[in-house]
């Protein structure tokens, strides 16, 4: 950091810090107009003065000085200068400023703006949580796929083929449901794979799962509504229908899936169910056939919708992925939600919905006026990989790894930490559950773990009412054999002192 007063303002010193000279000069004149120093009306030094007087480059004062220009805080008058303008952009000093303190940890529903939707408010506390224990850089952060496998130079090379390609669909592309070579690929590999019963024309592309609930929310669901969610279940579905007004009702999960039978006894009304039924999340059970059968004809006779997120129904590492839901559907009841973000990035925000032809309008409109349509290149890249067989073989490397790393974690876990957690045999998914031995907490867990820089995440985060056992959630799929190895030995060096 270095401070060049001028001579044209004595008062004026221009701090340079980080960043682009042009930007450093930028800021650092914006400063001083805003709090007072530059006054309205005043002359700037030229950009030949200051650049000297700065050791700057006159390219970089210019540049500066054009941007100030073009956002209203100075202006040029032939053969005279530079000049600060008399209306500031930011209305008043900065000294007349009257500074309000962000909210820490509760979100301000009441300001003198007027009233916001105070479903936010409950909403906002989902999201403490979910920061209270995420972060991507720690180890064992769940959700997150195999990214050192992803093929980035393979995919450099699709992109860029498309990029050359694709002048006049770049100009064109406005299809609010979707690039439709890609909903072609993604229709034929849904139905190989998944069993699905669906045409191209069902399927919408959408940026991941979480636009996916709010579309189906808004679309099928009205305030004051109720649904029927897995407890414990998906957070983000939660925070979504509570932000919706949509009133939750909680099902208890077991080893064969969301109990059908006593959520039809305790919320008969409910208009939608939200299920994972091929890797229960975050329990990881299947839901029987018996239940699927039960749940599809419960919601045929009172018209009730399924929302069947299929977030994990790749990595499977034995048996065949099972049935979708929408493969049995006979009536046209299920709203079937995929994500590639697993199975690819986290960055990679695309999945696709496939939805009965009765709402396929409903749905187009609701996504257009949400953000219009998905992005193209993404798109036309990912139907390109899919198209090549790219897509099918990254699917087979990436299961391989994945059990790999499963095998990893839990030989390790039962070699060094069974005294503390037990762990239930699993044939799929990107984390496991384990659950804590008698003695020990969820909080004591993650206080110790957090400590060497793991993401340990508490059962209690997914659960609307209280469980009775405790347990942490570890992902496993994003880190190499050696790394899951070693960052256990460390946890259980943690836990023994």
């Amino acid at each position: 950091m270095k401070q060049k007063p001028t001579a044209y303002f004595p008062n004026l010193v221009l701090v340079l810090e980080e960043g682009s000279i042009s930007s450093q000069v930028y800021y650092a004149v914006r400063k001083a107009i805003l709090e007072g120093v530059l006054s309205p009306g005043s002359r700037l030094p030229s950009s030949r003065t200051l650049a000297e007087m700065m050791s700057i480059s006159r390219n970089s004062v210019i540049a500066g000085f054009e941007r100030l220009i073009d956002e209203g805080y100075l202006f040029t008058r032939r053969g005279s200068g530079t000049f600060v303008t008399n209306t500031i952009p930011d209305s008043i000093h900065s000294n007349q400023w009257v500074k309000t303190p962000l909210p820490t940890s509760s979100l301000h529903i009441d300001n003198e703006l007027g009233t916001l939707n105070p479903n936010l408010q409950k909403m906002h506390a989902f999201w403490q949580q979910s920061q209270l224990n995420t972060n991507s850089r720690f180890m064992f952060h769940v959700g997150v796929g195999c990214i050192d496998l992803f093929p980035h130079e393979l995919w450099g090379r699709l992109l860029g083929r498309v990029w050359r390609h694709s002048k006049k669909e770049l100009a064109t592309f406005n299809s609010p449901t979707g690039y439709t070579p890609l909903k072609k690929m993604i229709c034929q590999y849904a139905q190989s794979t998944r069993g699905l019963n669906c045409q191209p024309e069902q399927v919408i592309i959408v940026n991941g799962t979480q636009q996916a609930i709010n579309l189906a929310t808004r679309v099928l669901l009205q305030e004051e509504d109720t649904a029927w969610l897995d407890d414990p279940g998906y957070d983000s579905a939660r925070a979504i229908f509570t932000s919706y007004g949509i009133k939750i009702h909680p099902v208890r999960s077991d080893s064969d899936g969301m109990d059908i039978s006593q959520a039809i006894d305790q919320c008969p009304q409910a208009k939608l169910v939200f299920t994972t039924p091929s890797h229960q999340f975050p329990l990881g059970n299947t839901l029987s056939l018996s239940r699927r059968i039960a749940l599809l004809e419960w919601a045929s006779s009172n018209n009730m919708w399924i929302f069947e997120d299929d977030y994990n129904s790749e990595f499977r590492y034995h048996t065949k992925p099972i049935q979708a839901l929408q493969g049995l559907d006979k009536h046209q009841r299920v709203i079937y939600a995929g994500t590639f973000s697993k199975m690819m990035y986290p960055g990679f925000r695309l999945g696709f919905l496939v939805v009965p032809p009765s709402l396929i309008d409903s749905f187009k409109v609701a996504k257009y006026y949400t953000d219009s349509h998905s992005g193209f290149l993404e798109q036309a890249t990912l139907a390109l990989f899919i198209s090549q067989g790219h897509y099918a073989r990254h699917v087979r490397r990436i299961r391989k790894a994945c059990y790999e790393r499963y095998l990893t974690l839990t030989n390790t876990i039962k070699k060094y930490l069974s005294h503390i957690f037990r762990i239930e045999p699993t044939d799929s998914g990107i984390h496991i559950v384990c659950w804590l031995q008698s003695g020990y907490t969820e909080e004591y867990i993650m206080k110790e773990g957090r400590k060497i820089g793991l993401a340990i995440q508490p059962l209690s985060r997914y659960c609307i009412q209280s469980y009775p056992k405790q347990g942490i959630l570890l992902g496993y799929a994003a880190h190499h054999p050696s790394e899951i190895e070693k960052n256990i030995i460390l946890l259980a060096q943690a836990l023994s002192k």
